[in-house]
């Protein structure tokens, strides 16, 4: 990442006021495949340090690490190896820490760019180790899942997890340059190629309705076929091209001229109001695209209970994510955690619901902060019902998270959550996990009180 920051002096009745601004400078490049021998450009980039630090994940190193070893020996070029440990409960300090001491010892030198390759707990972290060591060190970016090639390669957000609260340590570090490779989808498991998909119905939903309107065509067989890269599905890859483009460039638009986000009416937040504290509310967490794809059914129903969707617009949408296999419901999801979500989501949002639904067509949204608890409620028993009714016995595909997700067993993760070596129903809410979910979310103090958006203080059970 290149950065120019020009500032001035003024003097003031008490002082002096420093005023000033930061050029940003960093690219995109569609290279496939991105360690091709045949494609020199980023091996290019680190001829002159003569040596390339690579961070990646151990799920990703055990499929691409014989060709990326490959790739720069091609090119003369030495490799030092980070493998770090993949998972949610791996985004934390020990693994910052590791990567540092990674760093440390083989002596980065300040502009010197650390290749960091993987899903979006790796770029997450290494990001944040490189805006931290130095101060600022530079670093490039090769996301390999879908979410991260079409979400988490537009932000320049990175961080960590801070005992429960997810995402509270970071900042804002983009990088040098972010590699998009789609070809890694041929090897990335069905469950996570849906998840990504989620996002893209995100941004299509509010934003691009040819991109929309593609999904609808293919959405189904996308998905099944790794958007156009497994055996006898190349006839798919033009559809994917274009909207794997499409919604990069339409998150690019939306989210640059805001990359602090410091303005909350956010059309790419659409599927986020609820869908943080659902998330984390099961036993076992639910991944992020089936949480936000919930929380984007609700919102559906809530603009069609307002006249700002037809009834033939709800159906094309509920058709989609139930034919590509997103949930479109859950059992945690009730009037409870929704008034605490609520709650949690106006603590990040200055106050206001800014809850983004779209109006009249798709491609299109509005801003709603006028939503009373008991509309919140009263859509919630509509949801419900019109899901019941017209998809009886429907479940998302994969929706929880597995060991790759998580870093570690799942039935281990059951028991130690549990407390007595007894692994539960992933789906059962645990007692106080609503309220564990708003902590982590950001909705109430670790040992405070839930409050409810409206009329004060609400118990959740304990």
């Amino acid at each position: 990442m290149a950065s120019d920051l020009t500032a001035e002096v003024q003097q003031t009745p008490t002082g002096m006021r420093v005023i000033g601004a930061e050029k940003l400078d960093y690219r995109f490049h569609y290279v496939s495949p991105v360690f091709d021998v045949s494609h020199a450009k980023l091996a290019e980039t680190y001829k002159p340090w003569k040596r390339v630090l690579i961070v990646i994940d151990q799920n990703v190193a055990g499929i691409y690490k014989e060709t990326i070893d490959k790739y720069f020996s091609h090119y003369s070029i030495p490799v030092a190896w980070k493998i770090i440990k993949g998972g949610e409960i791996n985004k934390n300090m020990d693994t910052f820490n590791e990567i540092v001491d990674f760093m440390d010892a083989e002596g980065l030198i300040r502009k010197e760019p650390v290749l960091v390759v993987g899903g979006g707990l790796v770029t997450d972290v290494a990001g944040y180790a490189c805006a931290s060591y130095r101060r600022s060190s530079n670093f490039i970016r090769v996301p390999t899942t879908l979410i991260g090639l079409i979400d988490a390669s537009v932000s320049i957000k990175v961080g960590l997890n801070h005992k429960k609260l997810k995402n509270r340590l970071g900042a804002y570090h983009a990088p040098q340059d972010t590699y998009l490779d789609f070809s890694f989808l041929k090897t990335l498991p069905i469950g996570q190629v849906r998840n990504g998909t989620a996002e893209l119905i995100k941004i299509s939903t509010c934003a691009d309705k040819r991109v929309w309107d593609l999904l609808v065509k293919h959405g189904k067989d996308l998905v099944e076929n790794a958007y156009g890269h497994k055996e006898g599905a190349e006839h798919l890859l033009g559809p994917a091209e274009e909207i794997e483009k499409r919604g990069i460039d339409v998150m690019l638009k939306l989210e640059t001229p805001n990359l602090h986000e410091l303005g909350l009416d956010r059309v790419i937040a659409f599927g986020h109001s609820w869908s943080p504290t659902l998330e984390l509310t099961p036993k076992v967490p639910l991944r992020h695209g089936h949480a936000i794809n919930i929380d984007m059914a609700y919102s559906i129903t809530l603009g069609h209970k307002r006249g700002m969707l037809s009834d033939a617009q709800r159906d094309e949408y509920f058709n989609l994510v139930t034919s590509i296999g997103l949930s479109i419901d859950h059992e945690c999801f009730d009037e409870d955690l929704i008034i605490v979500a609520t709650q949690a989501i106006k603590k990040t949002r200055d106050g206001k619901q800014r809850f983004v639904v779209p109006e009249g067509e798709f491609g299109k949204c509005t801003f709603l902060n006028d939503v009373s608890d008991e509309e919140l409620k009263e859509t919630l028993k509509i949801h419900k019902e019109f899901v019941k009714k017209q998809y009886p016995g429907y479940e998302g595909k994969e929706a929880y998270v597995d060991a790759g997700d998580l870093g570690e067993d799942v039935n281990s993760y059951l028991a130690q959550k549990n407390g007595n070596g007894a692994a539960e129903s992933q789906k059962k809410v645990n007692g106080q996990g609503v309220k564990q979910a708003a902590i982590a979310a950001g909705a109430i103090p670790v040992n405070g009180k839930v409050t409810d958006s409206e009329s004060g203080a609400i118990k959740v059970a304990a």
